[in-house]
């Protein structure tokens, strides 16, 4: 029996298993609430399977997404993630990633978490959408728009509405696998 999948994986197993393990699961922990944002500004312009091919090596250059580390990253530390092969060498990316978790630490000094101060541009409960054809999936919304006008006003970048929106997908903040997917039930029961 074949498995019916969200149509945006394809044959691809690397994709496949983030479908199928990751994508839409609602995600509280604050590490890895960490690591997406700082991946979604990274994909920013490119196909998040670029993204996902060289998440393992963004981890060993960006100190397993050690926020506290990232935040005191010195220039010439910069210069050497642009020598880097295995992330995207784009400046401003870099430089975002050092910006963002100067801002994620800020947060984290008045919440008590990071996953409250993210989980409530959804009210602390995943969207469920009921999307049968990928068409119908936008690119962003009234509650991606109010997260990236925020987080802006915090001091991060690379955080517009639509990265915003792919990072809710991706983190489970809304259902957005198709109906027809196996996982829609299994994302829509999680909490």
């Amino acid at each position: 029996m074949t498995i019916q999948r969200c149509d945006w994986c394809g044959d691809d197993p690397l994709y496949q298993h983030y479908h199928d393990h990751e994508w839409g699961l609602p995600t509280y922990d604050d590490p890895t609430l960490f690591e997406f944002l700082l991946l979604e500004g990274a994909q920013a312009g490119l196909s998040w399977i670029t993204i996902l091919r060289k998440r393992e090596n963004y981890r060993a250059a960006f100190d397993q997404f050690d926020p506290q580390k990232i935040a005191r990253y010195t220039p010439r530390k910069i210069e050497s993630l642009l020598q880097n092969p295995g992330i995207v060498r784009n400046r401003l990316k870099v430089a975002s990633a050092v910006r963002n978790a100067q801002a994620y630490l800020n947060i984290l000094e008045r919440h008590d978490s990071f996953s409250d101060y993210i989980w409530q541009f959804v009210d602390g409960e995943p969207i469920q959408n009921k999307w049968k054809t990928m068409k119908q999936v936008p690119a962003s919304t009234q509650e991606s728009d109010a997260m990236s006008k925020a987080l802006k006003k915090e001091g991060f970048n690379f955080v517009g509405s639509t990265i915003c929106y792919a990072y809710m997908q991706s983190m489970g903040m809304v259902n957005d696998h198709l109906t027809s997917c196996y996982r829609f039930k299994e994302c829509q029961n999680a909490r």
